[in-house]
């Protein structure tokens, strides 16, 4: 079980959550939350005390619960898919 001292530990070291989470085999998000005691989905106020713990990151730590921020590249079955709408738009070819 990760302990708040242990991740406190490894945050004075410069370790990132994502390093901390892989560290002691739990995901990032956790270790923000038991390092911190502040959820890092964002769901709650962060008051201007707890602004102040140690551990807490300024902003963006919903990415520490939801790592993808850009959607997957789409399949080639999609880039065929347009093409072939593309093609037979009659509104998109010269000379209409």
């Amino acid at each position: 079980m990760a302990s708040k001292a242990a991740v406190l530990r490894l945050v004075g070291l410069g370790r990132s959550y994502q390093e901390i989470g892989a560290t002691l085999g739990i995901p990032p998000g956790q270790a923000y939350l038991i390092g911190t005691g502040i959820p890092a989905d964002g769901g709650g106020t962060v008051t201007r005390a707890q602004r102040e713990r140690p551990g807490i990151l300024p902003s963006r730590t919903q990415r520490l619960v939801n790592p993808r921020e850009a959607p997957p590249p789409p399949a080639e079955p999609v880039h065929e898919w347009m093409r072939s709408r593309a093609h037979g738009d009659q509104l998109t070819r010269p000379g209409r």
